[in-house]
């Protein structure tokens, strides 16, 4: 069994602000949308500090939410202790690694949003995330998951390279002077890449200055996976799931040479005619 570990130390402090500064990052709209039409309850695998998860209970829908990072869903609880009592009752959050949680229960939609796969590092890590999703799908379930589109002209390009990615305040609602005059930047380090294991393993590094003098630096150390489409279509069916649906955006593009994610809509593979 994979238990709850200390993933995410670093980056689960900065990560609300972060990405509410993110300005490309369009994905919940999308994800919004599948749930209303459920039946509920929706399931969310890797549901980190609830940045998909909290929108759906305050649309009154019942969400559960996995995930195996402890600091990740300290900072949810924290933020799902301030939601009113009515979402707060539409939520139940588990520990769990989502290689080999089982709760038992089963739903019309199972999500995996905002690249969660992509911290699947081999083939065995990446079945069983798959068939841990098929196996909480009812009969007539959907699988919703995406990942970025590789780029493979970039992905060996700026090795050691540090990129300056977004900048925000940490306390955007503070009427205090200090959070007016204080700034996080988020800078990105590609340190390694392996092309036979599609992987690259990269840098965060977080710096606070205030009046614009540095007065904290804190780093994490991640790493991702990439996928090819018939990679995907391979795991797909060792995982007994198949296509329903495929997007290559969040607007549901074609998934083309011109697409930036890959989004696919699954079911089990046993239900086709």
């Amino acid at each position: 069994m994979f238990l709850a570990v200390d993933s995410y130390r670093v980056t689960a402090k900065y990560y609300d602000a972060a990405y509410s500064a993110k300005q490309d990052l369009v994905d919940l709209p999308f994800y919004l949308g599948l749930a209303g039409q459920s039946p509920g309850p929706v399931l969310e695998m890797a549901c980190g500090t609830g940045r998909v998860l909290l929108p759906i209970a305050r649309k009154g829908i019942e969400v559960h939410g996995v995930d195996n990072s402890l600091p990740m869903l300290t900072i949810l609880k924290a933020n799902l202790a301030d939601e009113p009592h009515d979402v707060r009752q539409r939520v139940t959050l588990h520990e769990g690694d989502m290689r080999d949680f089982r709760l038992g229960a089963q739903y019309p939609l199972v999500m995996i949003p905002f690249r969660p796969m992509q911290h699947m590092h081999t083939v065995q890590d990446q079945v069983s995330a798959l068939r841990t999703a098929a196996l909480h799908l009812t009969d007539a379930g959907i699988l919703v998951f995406d990942v970025f589109y590789p780029k493979f002209e970039l992905i060996h390009t700026r090795i050691g390279e540090k990129v300056a990615e977004m900048e925000w305040s940490p306390n955007p609602d503070s009427d205090s002077d200090v959070a007016k005059t204080k700034t996080v930047r988020r800078y990105f380090r590609k340190d390694h890449v392996d092309k036979i294991n599609q992987t690259f393993s990269f840098t965060f590094i977080y710096r606070t200055f205030l009046e614009g003098q540095l007065i904290l630096e804190e780093t994490e150390v991640l790493q991702l996976s990439y996928f090819t489409y018939p990679h995907l279509r391979a795991l797909f069916m060792l995982a007994g799931l198949e296509v329903v649906a495929e997007h290559g955006s969040f607007a549901k593009t074609p998934l083309d040479n011109s697409a930036e994610q890959m989004i696919f809509l699954l079911r089990k593979a046993h239900l086709r005619t």
